[in-house]
């Protein structure tokens, strides 16, 4: 460069890809039990592609019954943390999360639960 007219092109190229979150196992069925009673499952949490470090929130849904009261019969726990860290090698630790349900009233649901990161992604 240094005065030098001369022209230089520099071609860069590359992949953007997005943070994404697995589930092992993808979806998850709870057996009935009896009122009163805990059930529990372990889920797996596989974080990809992220490259700063982030938190796992959760939604947990709200049910409304017949007689108008909401209840939240859905628990989660991380008992290691819920955050994404980046390791050494370039890939993001597995974060393992329990889901319990119990309710003292009778009921049957299918819905939704939402693991958001701190981009809420």
């Amino acid at each position: 460069l240094n005065d030098n007219p001369s022209h230089y092109k520099i071609t860069l190229s590359g992949t953007v890809k997005s943070p994404k979150i697995n589930f092992d196992p993808p979806f998850l069925m709870l057996m009935p039990v009896p009122l009163d009673v805990k059930t529990e499952t372990v889920i797996n949490i596989i974080p990809q592609n992220y490259l700063r470090q982030s938190q796992i929130q959760v939604e947990l849904p709200e049910l409304e019954l017949e007689d108008g009261d909401k209840i939240y019969p859905f628990s989660v726990q991380f008992p290691e943390g819920q955050d994404i860290v980046l390791s050494s090698d370039g890939t993001n630790k597995e974060l393992i999360c329990h889901i319990g349900f119990r309710s003292s009233r009778p009921v049957s649901l299918l819905g939704n639960m939402f693991f958001i990161d701190k981009e809420e992604n």
